[in-house]
């Protein structure tokens, strides 16, 4: 398996980990958002930005941004 073949592969494998993973932290940001208190407070901020963060490997998988191979 060359290079190339071995990266599209794991640019592949980010992008529909991003997905899962940004669809179960945005449902789970959904249902918390109700939620009071000094953990709810700071649950609500650690999966706003794991979403974030897999719109940010998202838009790198797509070459939108970060390197271009």
């Amino acid at each position: 398996m060359n290079a190339d073949a071995l990266a599209l592969f794991e640019k592949g494998l980010a992008f529909v980990g991003a997905i899962v993973v940004g669809v179960t932290a945005t449902i789970q940001l959904k249902n918390d958002w109700g939620a009071h208190g000094l953990d709810a407070f700071v649950t609500k901020i650690l999966l706003g930005l794991m979403a974030f963060g897999c719109v940010m490997v998202l838009l790198a998988t797509v070459n939108i941004i970060g390197v271009h191979t």
